[in-house]
Parts: structure tokens; sequence; C-alpha cells
């Protein structure tokens, strides 16, 4: 296989990506997603160098996956998180940044509330940095892995209609989720309440659409998305009741899907808000899917991007 189809240091956003860049990721994680089923320890191997996890925001999937991934690729993974860092005695990001490396780190992968923060550092440090989520910018990897198990199942995407239902406005897995898809030639329709889900998203070519039922209708697969509390300053809907009311997807609106479509969540998933437990547990799920999937793409991206870095020293 070709490594010089991928040049990038750093993944910072897949708005930057081409799609054979995003192809291509799919390729290697392929190969180490079968490698993972077959307990084939046969990996490509990141030995002896260092992942330091910079995450400065919550997170159990994202995190787990960057560790399991940099574990299984034999790197040696230190977590670092917001409380644990010297950023909370005053320390700017870039001096963390440089200081890990000075520690010898070989790759940062940094969760920051701050949008841009990972494209920030990757002018800053010279080695590579992997953004595993920067405010309501954008979420890289989820994005790729969301993918990478919609291709499985759909196979090409040309075509194929995916409903993203939800908080829109603030989340970085929409934007990401948007950019990849669309690359990869599918129809994207967002749905939500209005006041989540503004006009002003059509600017990145999907359809907005705020009633449920065109949204969901003959979709091949439809993401959900839980709401943003956290970066929500006001009150966009009146309840939770009332969201789940108009918005959440049941038994009677999951008929509106394609047979057989793919039901989606990039996690943590509210039962009975954004999603009824029998659909989230339902043969039609993939969530867990996704999570497993995650292992294999967050490898791919460690493995690239060191690989690319080596190779620019030369």
């Amino acid at each position: 296989m070709n490594l010089n189809r991928w040049k990038r240091k750093d993944l910072f956003g897949i708005e930057v990506l081409e799609r054979d860049e995003l192809e291509f990721i799919f390729e290697i994680a392929s190969d180490f997603r079968a490698k993972m089923d077959a307990k084939d320890k046969s990996l490509p191997s990141l030995e002896g160098q260092s992942v330091v996890n910079l995450f400065m925001e919550p997170s159990t999937r994202t995190r787990v996956a960057f560790e399991m991934a940099a574990t299984r690729l034999q790197a040696d993974v230190i977590t670092i998180s917001q409380g644990a860092s010297s950023l909370v005695k005053g320390e700017t990001l870039r001096d963390t940044a440089m200081n890990i490396q000075a520690l010898g780190a070989d790759i940062i992968v940094i969760r920051h509330s701050s949008a841009g923060s990972a494209k920030y550092l990757s002018k800053i440090v010279d080695i590579p940095v992997i953004n595993a989520g920067d405010g309501a910018h954008e979420h890289p990897t989820q994005a790729l892995l969301d993918c990478f198990t919609l291709k499985k199942h759909l196979g090409d995407l040309n075509g194929k209609k995916v409903t993203i239902l939800g908080d829109i406005l603030f989340s970085r897995v929409a934007r990401s989720n948007i950019w990849a898809l669309r690359k990869l030639g599918a129809d994207v329709t967002i749905a939500g309440p209005a006041t989540l889900v503004p006009k002003s998203f059509e600017t990145m070519g999907v359809t907005v659409c705020h009633k449920l039922e065109e949204a969901l209708y003959g979709a091949d697969a439809v993401i959900l998305l839980r709401i943003q509390h956290e970066r929500q300053t006001s009150t966009h809907f009146p309840s939770l009741g009332e969201y789940t009311s108009m918005f959440g997807l049941n038994e009677k609106r999951a008929s509106y899907l394609k047979k057989g479509a793919l039901i989606m969540h990039p996690g943590p998933l509210n039962r009975g808000v954004e999603i009824d437990s029998s659909l989230a547990d339902s043969g039609r799920s993939v969530i867990l899917e996704q999570v497993t999937n995650g292992i294999a793409v967050r490898m791919a991206a460690l493995y690239l991007c060191s690989i690319a870095n080596k190779n620019s020293t030369f």
C-alpha cells in the first residue's frame, strides 16, 4: 500500500481533506479492523513512541478509543485531564504543548473547548497533532468512524440520503460529518428545532428541514445528536419533554426511514430524549459498532500522521 497518499503531519479537521484522503484512511482502518477481529497481532507498530492525550473536556468513548488505539500500535500512552494539568495554574495552552514536546512526546491528541485549538497547536509544535474535538468546530475522527461505519453497510455513499437530527448549531460532530458526507457524495439533510438548525447551514451544501417526517422520509441512515447543554448560553427550546415530543426518534417516526435504514449516535445518548431504548437496542442500530470502529479509525489516524511526520524529516 502506497503510504505516500497521506502527507499530512496533523489531523485537525475534515474540511481541509480531499475525498481521496478520506478513502485512504478508510482503507487503512479497514485493514486494522480486520486484524482486530482476527486477533492478529501483526500490526504496524508505533513501538517506542509516546502518545499524549491532552483532554481538556470530559470524554469516555473518544479518550478510551485513542488510548486503546495507541496501545494496540504498541505506543506508550499518557492521558492528561484538565484538572491534572498546569493549565489550572495559569499556564497557556502553547506552553503546555511545548513542554509536552520537550518531554519527548511523539504525538499529541487534544480535546479542548476552544475552536481552532488543534490547528493552533499544529503550528506551534513539530510533532503531529490530532483533534479529538475543538469546541463546536470539528470532531474529525468521529466523522471518520461514522462514515466508515456507513460505508461498511451501504457501500459507496454517492447519492445516499443521510439525515442528521438534533442540536446542529452547537455540534462539532455535525459539522465534521457534513464535510465528510458531502465530500463522499451523500445527500445530507439536517433537522431539528429552527433555533438549533438555522438556515445558514445551507451554505455547506445540505438541506435544512424542520419537519421531521420530511427529513426522515426515505433516508438510508439517521445520525442522532444529543442536546449540547454545555455549549448553550440560553434556552433554545422550552423543555426536554417538548423536544422529545417533536423530534425524539420513536418507532412511529422511524417508520418514515427507508426499510433497513441505519440508526446512529455518537454518544453519550440520552434514552427517552433523542431516541427510544427500543430503537437504540434494535437490529437497525449500529451505535456500538461505531464505538468499535472508532478504535480502528483512530489507529489509522495515529499511524498515518506518525509516518507522514517521519517522512517529512528525511
